[in-house]
């Protein structure tokens, strides 16, 4: 997929420094921003809903008693 995007001249001087001085094509680095982006709303979704899960049934446990568990400790 080819995607064209419009910058004012300064945006694109900004955006042109930012890649070189990084090692990367704009390309890329529009690439890894836009998958960021992405990962960072998909993150905030699983924390929202577990935080859902917490506050309807608030028990926690620690690493010892989850380690008895699972039967890796006594």
């Amino acid at each position: 997929m080819n995607v064209s995007v419009s910058l004012n001249e300064a945006d694109s001087a900004l955006v042109t420094k930012y890649a070189e001085i990084h090692g990367i094509s704009v390309a890329e680095l529009f690439r890894q921003a836009v998958l960021e982006r992405i990962e960072d709303e998909y993150d905030l979704q699983a924390y929202e809903q577990a935080m859902k899960e917490y506050q309807a049934n608030p028990v926690t446990y620690t690493h010892e008693e989850v380690g008895k568990m699972l039967g890796l400790a006594e």
